[in-house]
């Protein structure tokens, strides 16, 4: 049998980083026992297990079968798709996203699995608005995402475009870097009640 170890494939899966600490610390304050939770761009599971630890049914999803399988050797139940597109409507209590994010200029994108997982695009918003323009679908009446951006992402932005999909922000996590902002934003409908 292969040690999970050896079957990690970090030069094609994204592995945790400080991001990924930071949206897995707002996970455990707002995703509860029971919620139904969706980690969308999975990577190595490691957010989606938190949400599991917390006692939620998590599914994570990701464009890279190498970032499958290694979230499901971490024990993470895992669908090969595009963001949300694989899922019903009206399906999660709570999203989860860490995107690309960083701005990438377009002739230096690669095609490796890495590279995607970190390229935002021009404007390092490449897979966030995408994500902000379909998220609403999957999410139940009351459901929230929680989705991490970077200052470098344009925040007015991410915020603009969440609106244009009647989705409300509001800042619920930050931590500061020497050259960004790293911040969670909670996203809900804007007829969802806050807490």
């Amino acid at each position: 049998m292969t040690d999970l170890a050896e079957r990690r494939e970090p030069d094609l899966v994204y592995q945790p980083a400080e991001d990924s600490r930071l949206l897995g610390d707002a996970t455990r304050e707002f995703v509860d026992e029971g919620d139904v939770v969706l980690d969308v761009g999975t990577g190595s599971g490691w957010v989606a297990s938190v949400a599991a630890e917390e006692g939620a049914d998590v599914v994570g999803v990701d464009l890279n079968p190498h970032a499958c399988r290694e979230a499901r050797d971490r024990g993470v139940q895992t669908v090969r798709g595009d963001l949300v597109e694989p899922f019903r409507n009206d399906a999660f209590d709570a999203v989860l996203f860490n995107p690309p994010y960083l701005p990438t200029d377009p002739d230096d994108e690669g095609d490796d699995w890495l590279e995607k997982a970190l390229s935002g695009g021009e404007t390092g918003r490449a897979v966030v608005d995408p994500f902000l323009d379909t998220v609403g679908r999957v999410l139940k009446p009351e459901g929230e995402v929680l989705l991490l951006v970077s200052s470098l992402t344009g925040l007015d932005e991410v915020t603009e475009r969440a609106a244009e999909n009647g989705l409300a922000t509001a800042e619920v996590a930050s931590e500061k870097f020497p050259f960004e902002r790293l911040i969670v934003l909670r996203v809900i409908t804007d007829n969802h009640q806050t807490d």
